[in-house]
């Protein structure tokens, strides 16, 4: 409603300025022009000779459908009159000199308008016919008026519509949400507000949809995963009540261990939800620090990197780049695994780089799920518990990094984390 009446007004506002500015000027210039003929016409009358008079007020009344009148003048009232002929009456009071009102009269032939002028021998009535200016300024006023009143409610009606069926979509979608459901994307049109609010609200729901999905997988994983041990466990104990057994004692220690192992990696992949504050730190020396924390004598771990300090998130960047070379040592084994920092622009990069079997290219998305393994026995001593990757996704998506994987020219694979570019860098 409020945008209807602004519409309205500025309608009226423009009408107002264009009826001022531009036909007000138009119509004193056309109505000055006009005087000057009616008081032409009739100086020009009185001075011809009386028998060429009707040939000529029958040219005029053909051309300039004006008429003269030799009778007796008539007085003028004030009247109402069409809005044009109020500017004429100026026009002839300033071309005559005399103070007067047009006069109307109903005629076969139509309405007339009549004024004095004055002459050699006096006054003389000039007549003009109503049909010479036919327009009508206040019909097409309120017409327009009309006709805008009409299309600013029309326009107002699709502009609420447009903006309320998004918000009713979006509540709905909202309150899907809240009842633990599934709702379909929103679609991302209309005004540039809600396009970004559609945008928003999609990418929350998928996210939501992608944990629920990460939920169910993990619980799964997990249930699956502690049921073999616990069933090897279960055995192991049995046979000891008749006889103890060393080797036993240390299968269930081994059985315990992985048991623990893959409870911490699943409480790592619930604490790798959270943000953690950026700290401005030497890079060459965290990624020093960090492969001398993972080198090995078979699978020693090498550095490269420019002199720089960056804002990173130190612990989860560690637990990251961690499970990233712990991966690259279990696949790569007696090979050197490379850490390496690339600084593009307003960018960094750190990639871990090893010469292993690499990945397909179609598993190179999918690893990335909880308990995927491209060891198909499932072995812990071989393909790990399946969380790793998993870990690295989420503390990259809790901290705004991008983490891809790509194959190594030459064979193997690399692993790459893309710092967020709201950090800034200070070149040593």
């Amino acid at each position: 409603m409020a945008l209807a009446i602004a519409f309205v007004l500025i309608e009226l506002l423009t009408l107002t300025l264009f009826a001022l500015w531009v036909l007000l000027p138009l119509a004193r210039r056309s109505a000055d022009d006009l005087a000057g003929l009616m008081v032409l016409s009739a100086q020009t009358w009185a001075e011809l000779p009386p028998q060429t008079r009707p040939a000529f007020e029958e040219e005029l009344l053909k051309s300039h459908a004006l008429a003269l009148r030799a009778d007796r003048p008539g007085s003028g009232r004030d009247e109402w009159l069409p809005p044009y002929f109020y500017v004429l009456e100026e026009a002839l009071n300033r071309r005559t000199g005399l103070q007067q009102h047009l006069r109307s009269e109903t005629l076969d032939s139509g309405t007339w308008y009549w004024a004095n002028v004055s002459t050699g021998s006096g006054l003389l009535t000039v007549g003009l016919s109503a049909t010479r200016v036919d327009s009508k300024p206040l019909s097409a006023f309120f017409i327009a008026l009309l006709v805008a009143l009409v299309f600013a409610f029309g326009v107002a009606l699709w502009l609420a519509r447009r903006l309320t069926r998004p918000l009713a979509q979006l509540e709905a979608a909202s309150a899907l949400i809240g009842q633990g459901g599934s709702p379909t994307l929103l679609p991302e049109t209309g005004p540039r507000e809600m396009a970004a609010l559609s945008r928003r609200f999609n990418a929350m729901a998928q996210q939501v949809r992608e944990l629920l999905s990460a939920r169910t997988t993990l619980l799964a994983g997990v249930s699956h995963d502690l049921r073999t041990p616990l069933a090897r466990m279960r055995l192991a104990l049995e046979m000891l009540k008749n006889k103890p057994d060393p080797q036993l004692i240390e299968r269930l220690e081994r059985d315990i261990d992985q048991m623990n192992r893959l409870i911490g990696n699943v409480l790592d992949l619930a604490r790798g939800l959270a943000h953690e504050q950026p700290v401005r730190t030497s890079l060459p020396d965290f990624l020093r620090q960090m492969a001398a924390d993972f080198s090995t004598p078979t699978s020693p771990v090498t550095v490269r990197s420019p002199p720089c300090q960056w804002d990173i998130a130190p612990t989860a960047l560690q637990r990251a780049i961690g499970n990233l070379l712990q991966n690259a040592q279990r696949y790569a084994p007696g090979s050197p695994v490379e850490l390496v920092a690339l600084l593009e622009g307003q960018q960094c990069r750190i990639g871990v780089l090893d010469r292993g079997p690499g990945i397909a290219p179609d598993q190179l998305a999918a690893v990335f799920e909880p308990f995927h393994r491209l060891d198909v026995s499932r072995s812990p001593a071989t393909g790990g518990s399946g969380l790793g990757l998993t870990i690295v996704k989420e503390l990259a998506r809790a901290n705004g990094w991008q983490v891809t994987l790509q194959a190594r020219p030459g064979g193997g694979l690399q692993a790459w984390i893309e710092l967020s570019n709201a950090v800034t860098k200070k070149l040593l």
